[in-house]
């Protein structure tokens, strides 16, 4: 009756951690890829030659919309008008959103910097003379950026947060499952070890 009761946990554990072992591999499967592409090319990337791509526009701010800019240069940060940031839009292609612009007594500043590239914007509170300059890095650069949550805003950073959860259940559950097979594969807890005992060597013997 005890062997019985004994091989039903073991069936309940087996089936309980099999299946969150593969719904945590099914949610982080495709990410880990990227992860792992990414955190090779991460590794190299003084090997990966990048040519960044600098484009530049300007334009002139109508009257009507500098004098509405007026009221914003006693602050340190503050969005643009409204109205500014619709004409950026269609005069420039250029989107600031609810960004904050640095004001100055001359000028009014945006950083406008995003997952492989970065911008800025400037508007000349005298002239309305209007400066673009946008620079893209490239593809491998791009998915770098996600990878480190580099100017990605929170959505991704909680997507980071909860990628990782994932891929901490699919470990922990495969460490169990590791625990209830490993008297039918002898191989199972040197193995354990080594991948323990490997890069802690490194660190302690190589990393300074």
């Amino acid at each position: 009756m005890r062997n019985k009761s004994d091989n039903q946990r073991r069936a309940y554990w087996l089936k309980t951690l099999h299946r969150w072992h593969w719904i945590s591999s099914a949610l982080c499967l495709v990410a880990m890829v990227l992860f792992s592409v990414t955190g090779f090319t991460l590794n190299h990337a003084g090997d990966i030659e990048a040519k960044p791509a600098v484009t530049r526009a300007s334009a002139r701010l109508p009257a009507d919309l500098l004098g509405r800019m007026g009221g914003h240069a006693d602050k340190a940060q503050a969005p643009l008008p409204a109205a500014v940031e619709a004409w950026l839009a269609q005069a420039l292609g250029v989107r600031v959103g609810a960004r904050a612009a640095e004001w100055s007594d001359d000028e009014a500043y945006v950083a406008l910097p995003r997952p492989g590239g970065d911008a800025w914007l400037s508007i000349d509170l005298a002239s309305g003379e209007v400066q673009y300059e946008s620079t893209d890095r490239g593809w491998i650069s791009y998915f770098n950026d996600l990878h480190k949550g580099r100017n990605t805003g929170p959505l991704w950073r909680w997507f980071i947060d909860l990628f990782a959860v994932a891929c901490l259940v699919f470990s922990v559950t495969g460490l169990f499952l590791l625990q209830l097979h490993a008297r039918q594969r002898a191989a199972t807890w040197p193995l354990v070890a080594f991948g323990l005992a490997f890069p802690l060597l490194i660190v302690i013997l190589f990393i300074h």
